[in-house]
């Protein structure tokens, strides 16, 4: 089997072997390599890699003192210079392979700040996005923990990978109340739950995560909101967020039938169109099927929802309920009439713009993994833990998949395999052709921003 070409890793691995190669060459390995031709470990608490790291921080260090007293070590002229060295003192520092034991230099008049391993720090800053990285990927405090002792030898407190963790916390506010364009065509929204800590109860509660897509068919996320109270004043509240935030204007808002939702829209947007996600009301709709009918009972449906028009739907509507799977099934059509005022506008528009609407599925596949991250965990003690750590998962997801998309660069486009965006910076298929479509449709409230 032919190995598929890499430009990123052939680059890579040309550039690591230079340098080892150069290292090699130069003699500088040469106690490196004695010393585990006679046994000793590269990696472990006594392996050589701490004992590289500590010496070239420890080389840092002293190179830093030395640009701040004016003089180098051992230096004749050293007591012509109103400062001067002070010795050392110990400090532990955690990193990628393990806890390194430092001798920090310190100078005479306790002005020396180190940059390199500054003040306070107890902790290199790769260590730090190793530990972001694996709550991003849904693993707990007690998971990090146990894996950095196991696979590094540093024993961390769940108090300080809390503390790490929350450092992020300042970009998640930035993020969640960055400006937003003044005009979005279409928002969807959707919602996963998740166990939050209440007083001294852990509940349920709805985080609704929520995408729109700007006038060139890009997919955004919005922002993040954990429910804390129900219906209208909770959406009231979002619906004021995000306008305050610029959105002074959208077209379609495709959610699923979220208690005062409509009305919260309707009192921010005047104009806007609320729209049931069909996937949504299919699915609400096949919940009292058996298992044996649902096939029969799907294609009985399709007629209702792809109806030319609402006069049309209400007829197929009227004929299913007519048929022997209507009778057998009254909550099949309950379900429809009673969304049905929420449900009709979507058969006001044409083909194109039907397929954009038509599903909240831009955020469902999205949901589908942030469930993953969070089922690991028990609770969370808070509505902000919840809105970091779904911040930082959509953020990880979407990295993971550049990466898999770089490794893949200049490869034939039939051999290339790694996804898509998942949400954040899609693009919508057939943007083009929607566009037009909600043009012709808002002429006066879309036309002013293309």
């Amino acid at each position: 089997m032919t190995k598929k070409p890499n430009p990123e890793r052939d680059e890579r691995r040309r550039l690591q072997k230079e340098i080892a190669d150069s290292l090699t060459e130069s003699g500088a390995l040469d106690e490196i390599f004695a010393r585990i031709d006679a046994g000793e470990p590269l990696t472990g608490h006594e392996g050589l890699l701490k004992g590289v790291l500590k010496a070239s921080l420890e080389r840092g260090l002293d190179v830093e003192l030395s640009d701040h007293v004016g003089y180098e070590r051992g230096d004749p002229d050293a007591a012509m210079f109103p400062n001067s060295r002070n010795g050392t003192f110990p400090k532990t520092v955690a990193s990628e392979i393990g806890d390194i034991e430092l001798a920090v230099p310190r100078d005479r008049q306790g002005t020396f700040v180190p940059m390199l391993v500054p003040k306070g720090a107890r902790r290199l800053d790769g260590l730090d996005a190793m530990i972001i990285s694996l709550c991003a990927g849904g693993m707990t405090l007690r998971d990090i923990s146990h894996h950095l002792e196991s696979t590094i030898g540093t024993e961390m407190s769940h108090e300080t990978i809390s503390k790490i963790i929350d450092s992020v916390y300042e970009e998640v506010l930035a993020w969640q109340q960055r400006p937003l364009d003044p005009i979005y065509p279409v928002i969807y929204l959707d919602a996963i739950v998740v166990k939050v800590r209440d007083g001294g109860h852990v509940r349920n509660k709805a985080a609704h995560i929520a995408v729109g897509v700007d006038l060139d068919g890009i997919k955004h996320v919005l922002g993040i909101w954990v429910q804390a109270t129900e219906g209208a004043k909770f959406w009231a509240a979002v619906c004021a967020e995000l306008a305050n935030r610029g959105v002074a204007d959208v077209l379609i808002v495709c959610c699923d039938g979220l208690t005062g939702f409509p009305e919260a829209v309707e009192a921010t947007w005047p104009e806007a169109t609320v729209q049931t996600c069909v996937v949504h009301l299919i699915r609400a709709a096949m919940r009292f099927v058996s298992y044996k009918d649902r096939k029969a009972v799907a294609a009985a449906l399709k007629p209702i929802y792809t109806a030319a028009n609402a006069d049309g739907a209400l007829i197929e509507l009227g004929a299913f309920e007519g048929t022997p799977l209507g009778k057998a099934y009254p909550m099949t059509v309950k379900v429809f009439r009673d969304a049905w005022e929420r449900f009709i506008p979507f058969l006001g528009f044409p083909p194109a713009l039907r397929r954009v609407i038509y599903t909240t599925n831009s955020i469902e596949s999205l949901n589908y993994q942030l469930r993953k991250v969070t089922k690991n965990r028990g609770h969370f003690p808070n509505d902000a833990a919840v809105v970091k750590l779904l911040w930082l998962a959509i953020c990880n997801i979407e990295d993971k998949r550049a990466r898999e998309r770089a490794r893949e660069r200049g490869r034939p486009a039939a051999e290339r395999r790694a996804p898509g965006r998942l949400v954040e910076g899609q693009t919508t298929t057939n943007w083009k052709q929607a566009l037009g479509q909600l043009a012709l449709a808002y002429p006066d409230r879309i036309t002013p921003h293309l």
